[in-house]
């Protein structure tokens, strides 16, 4: 089980949102590349990134930051936010992207999330965001009559690599995370889970890892930046086998 410390771009910087309320914003770091290369020196192997920005453009607004992050660290970079047709999906991962996060196009253009699959075997995330169990997209500010089960059915034998789970009432909110619905998805689809949001401590940490041995993975973002998650401690426990 994977854990992954979140960097949340708007305007340069490193922030949180509460709620995915974008004027709801917490500054942590205005160096991505050094945030990114102290989480790699934590011993994280994996990082989470999103352009929040992007995600409500719908095209890639912090790309120097997205590049200053991928220059400071040798691990891998999964990235969300604003990545919605190919050329875009095609120059993130030219640029060195391990794997791209699709999630207003998963509900949307369905046909170019297949597709990018075949062209981009284990490369292709699903972000599926849910507000009251029904996907949210474009940025969150949209909330579709979709269920995230029922979406993230429509993907299995598809090729996706992940699908990211974030309950979008917990996110931010320090609040613990949705075990409940993340062990549904992960139960009910082959598909690997990764769970995000409201992942607010080392309890939160052991609870999913216990109550979901199947998870693949876990994000956790304001946490980390507060001091409540000691990242080396959480990247050991998620590498042991539940009790």
């Amino acid at each position: 089980m994977i854990l992954f410390p979140a960097i949340d771009l708007k305007d340069g910087q490193c922030v949180r949102l509460l709620h995915g309320d974008m004027n709801e914003v917490t500054v942590f770091s205005d160096s991505p590349g050094t945030q990114a290369k102290a989480f790699t020196e934590a011993g994280c192997e994996y990082i989470h990134v999103v352009d929040l920005n992007g995600a409500f453009e719908g095209r890639p607004v912090n790309g120097e930051a997205v590049d200053a992050i991928l220059a400071a660290v040798d691990v891998p970079v999964q990235l969300g936010g604003g990545i919605r047709d190919m050329d875009t999906i095609e120059y993130w991962l030219n640029r060195g992207v391990a794997r791209v996060i699709l999630g207003t196009v998963a509900l949307r253009k369905p046909d170019l999330v297949v597709t990018a699959c075949a062209n981009y075997p284990e490369q292709i995330v699903v972000g599926i965001d849910a507000r009251d169990g029904k996907v949210a997209i474009e940025g969150w500010a949209d909330t579709s009559e979709v269920t995230a089960l029922d979406l993230a059915e429509n993907y299995e034998h598809t090729g996706v690599a992940a699908i990211i789970y974030t309950d979008i009432s917990r996110d931010g909110a320090m609040q613990g995370p949705n075990i409940e619905a993340t062990r549904t998805l992960a139960d009910k689809t082959a598909i690997p889970i990764i769970a995000s949001g409201g992942v607010s401590s080392m309890a939160d940490l052991q609870g999913l890892r216990d109550g979901i041995p199947n998870l693949a993975g876990i994000i956790t973002g304001r946490a980390v930046y507060d001091g409540k998650i000691d990242l080396a401690e959480g990247v050991a426990m998620l590498k042991e086998s539940p009790c």
